[in-house]
């Protein structure tokens, strides 16, 4: 496995097969690269931010709460099943209502507007304020940026760009206290998280390819989505008995 930059081995919990994770249970164990048993200097001072930032500390306080909420069933007891019973719309409001949050910003790709639109109306049918702009919000030329004319979708045409910047701005305009994406591009999403002042979390990521759930071509990656991976053939079951599937690593390799 190629170090980084400090010589040091990457963290690849993606691969990770131990039986008893160290990072979950207490007693148990790590691959020669666990972060959790590598980087523990590097990870007290991380968690130092919950207790002295005020903001940080709420929001993490609450979005625990709110995950635990999202189970049914869950204990106490060795016969305790938890299994999920709350979609993530439903996650979002009642995470804006932990945190006090009145005015929800919605940005959205215009591919995406139907959809937008439903969700402002969740929101205020839970009494919240939803303020909703449009990734074309401001109407500038994609020449602004240097695109060429071969390089847009529509040759020959008029198009605007996706503006994130614009987007983020004018929800700080109306001082929303949660931004929610809907839709926004790769890159384009990566933009707004960066000059968003207000957290920012997301309902749907674009895939234009799969009615917006990137996850599939994770699911299929060992049959329909085959040809998104560089190997051949489908790796031995890890530990388990789950399905690797290519591109996977099995326990130990690459340690």
């Amino acid at each position: 496995m190629m170090p980084d930059s400090n010589g040091e081995r990457f963290s690849r919990c993606a691969f990770c097969r131990e039986e008893r994770k160290i990072c979950s249970d207490p007693g148990g164990t790590g691959p020669p690269w666990c972060p959790t048993l590598r980087l523990r200097s590097l990870i007290e001072e991380a968690v130092a931010h919950y207790r002295e930032d005020e903001e940080t500390g709420s929001l993490a306080l609450a979005a625990s709460i709110q995950e635990g909420e999202c189970y049914a069933d869950r204990g106490p007891g060795p016969d305790a099943r938890p299994h999920a019973v709350k979609p993530r719309a439903l996650e979002i409001i009642e995470f804006a209502r932990k945190m006090g949050y009145e005015r929800i910003g919605v940005a959205f790709c215009t591919g995406l507007a139907r959809e937008a639109a439903i969700f402002c109306g969740m929101l205020e049918d839970h009494g919240l304020e939803a303020v909703s702009v449009s990734c074309k919000a401001g109407g500038v030329p994609k020449e602004t940026l240097g695109v060429r004319d071969d390089q847009k979708i529509r040759i020959g045409r008029f198009e605007s760009m996706c503006s994130p910047i614009v987007q983020a701005a004018i929800l700080d305009h109306y001082r929303t206290g949660l931004n929610v994406v809907i839709g926004l591009c790769v890159g384009h999403d990566s933009l707004f998280f960066r000059y968003s002042r207000a957290p920012v979390t997301v309902l749907v990521a674009k895939d234009r390819v799969t009615g917006h759930n990137p996850a599939a071509v994770l699911y299929t990656a060992h049959s329909y989505s085959r040809n998104l991976m560089a190997g051949e053939g489908i790796a031995e079951a890890g530990e388990g008995g789950s399905e690797a599937v290519p591109g996977d690593r099995p326990p130990g390799r690459g340690a």
